[in-house]
């Protein structure tokens, strides 16, 4: 990032630290915000609100983002060039509470790996605009560009009340990933929480005493769309959150907690907090919030983008078209976490590919067994270690047909569990065989509680290679359990060097895979 981006980035910034936030919006407030404007204003220089976002860049394309505090149109210059002279313009949709304020622009014609510097305005209808806020991204190598990609992965933001601390800086993890300089961020789901309502101060084992910047919408559980909206709002208060967004492309999944704790489609909830127990309904209110307040280029949520020779990333979309919650051991084929639609998608994608590695980001882990109360199952396994049952079925079509059809280089990345490990998968071991053998990693939470580790079910066989998990439950971000992946691919040789690191960015373990020759 240049100094003239780094100036306008601190401009447009929130000042964590001495128990103040200072939001764009709303100037120097103490530890209760608002996480976005209450009122819209109608008159003078409309100005951006939560600073700027991109996303699923492509080899030509990406997706710029930005909010405004009233009604007016978005405009994105951009071009390969720091100080975007001789910079293209493209003016984008008027902005309105239709939206929450919210529009995306997608950048075309854009030079393949290259590094492209944008500045986003929002204008009045007479053209007068506020401040301009900078921002950059990467797009992809071409398709047989033998290019270095780096990327991080996490997930779980904001989760179990642990949430932007301004007496530690705010969510400084994000701060860390920044630095290793990135091509991309993929969030493996979670994006938000917005069942987990945000006191002003949690009283930890140890005495000392966790401040939370609050906002009304963080305050209970999210129901109405305004109150989803704030969800995706409160974490841009965070000037760690909008450095990371301004310069690095977001590639986003979403799981449970952007509706609520293990929904599924259908689900009528008996929970005392909500008063709208149709879960349909709340899905589709976070659904809004999510595609309006999130960088994603595509209605759909599970999708495909690629990295030039080596990296083919297929984000999958575990939650919409999941089944119900049971003990998760029936006999029946045709129901699952994806879909039948989503499943062909997958074994077809993963087929045709023909890039050195096939990185699925899946929002639930494959092997770990992840419980919904006593006796139902939120994940894929559910801790029988025998022959698939359940949605382990639909995962051995997919690993069975890729197998028969030669498809090599198969690398899970995932979250959801809020501890970091590495899963090898060997058919040596399996009640399942017919596949072959491959990796998992798991990373997060990103300033959420820490948990772990879960028990392994046996039916693909996998074996936990690390693991670094908290002694206790629901341990404050303060205690060193949060954690984001790096993937980095030499260019030249296609060798995968995975690292997991910790909040402050050491490297707490790692492996390098090589391509099958």
């Amino acid at each position: 990032m240049t100094s003239l981006e780094r100036r306008t980035l601190l401009r447009a910034g929130i000042a964590l630290g001495g128990g103040l936030a200072v939001s764009p919006v709303l100037g120097a407030v103490p530890a209760r915000a608002t996480a976005s404007a209450p009122a819209y204003v109608v008159s003078g220089r409309p100005e951006l609100s939560h600073g700027v976002q991109s996303g699923d860049a492509t080899v030509d394309s990406a997706v710029v983002w930005g909010r405004a505090d009233r009604p007016g149109r978005l405009v994105v210059e951009y071009g390969t060039r720091p100080d975007l002279r001789n910079a293209e313009t493209v003016r984008g949709p008027w902005l309105t509470p239709d939206t929450d304020l919210t529009g995306r622009v997608r950048l075309r014609g854009l030079p393949a790996g290259r590094r492209i510097h944008y500045r986003v305005r929002v204008e009045n209808e007479r053209g007068a605009a506020g401040k301009a806020v900078g921002g950059s991204l990467v797009t992809a190598p071409r398709e047989n560009q033998r290019a270095d990609v780096r990327f991080v992965w996490s997930g779980d933001i904001v989760g179990q009340g642990w949430g932007i601390n301004p007496d530690i800086g705010g969510m400084t993890i994000f701060e860390e990933m920044r630095r290793v300089r990135p091509d991309f961020f993929l969030c493996s789901g979670d994006t938000v929480y917005s069942d987990g309502p945000l006191a002003e101060s949690v009283a930890l084992p140890d005495g000392r005493v966790w401040r939370n910047v609050t906002t009304p919408e963080k305050s209970k559980v999210a129901e109405t769309l305004a109150e989803y909206r704030g969800q995706f709002a409160y974490n841009l208060l965070d000037a760690n959150y909008r450095a990371l967004a301004a310069e690095v492309a977001q590639i986003n999944q979403w799981d449970d907690h952007e509706v609520r704790n293990n929904w599924y489609p259908g689900q009528i909830l008996d929970d005392a907090r909500y008063t709208e127990k149709n879960v349909d309904v709340l899905a589709a209110r976070a659904r809004q919030a999510f595609h309006e307040w999130v960088p994603i280029g595509d209605d759909r949520v599970y999708r495909t983008l690629s990295y030039g020779r080596h990296l083919d990333v297929f984000v999958l979309d575990m939650r919409t078209y999941k089944d119900p919650n049971d003990d998760n051991r029936y006999a029946d084929p045709r129901r699952g976490l994806l879909g039948d639609q989503q499943r062909r998608w997958l074994i077809d994608g993963l087929s045709r590919s023909r890039a050195t590695w096939k990185v699925i980001a899946a929002d639930l882990p494959l092997g770990l067994v992840v419980p919904d109360g006593a006796t139902a199952q939120e994940g894929v396994a559910q801790g029988d270690p025998g022959t698939p049952l359940g949605r382990e079925l639909e995962f051995a079509e997919v690993l069975r047909t890729a197998q028969r059809r030669g498809v090599r280089g198969i690398v899970f990345v995932t979250a959801d569990v809020h501890y970091t490990a590495a899963h090898y998968y060997d058919p040596a071991r399996a009640a399942f065989t017919d596949f072959d053998p491959f990796w998992e990693f798991v990373s997060g939470p990103l300033n959420a509680g820490a948990f772990g580790p879960n028990a392994l079910d046996g039916t693909f066989g996998p074996r936990a290679e690390f693991v670094h998990a908290p002694p206790q439950a629901n341990a404050s971000p303060m205690e060193g359990f949060q954690h984001f992946g790096e993937i980095q691919i030499d260019g030249p040789s296609g060798d995968l060097t995975v690292r997991l690191r910790d909040a402050r960015s050491a490297v707490l373990w790692s492996t390098t895979l090589r391509p099958e020759r």
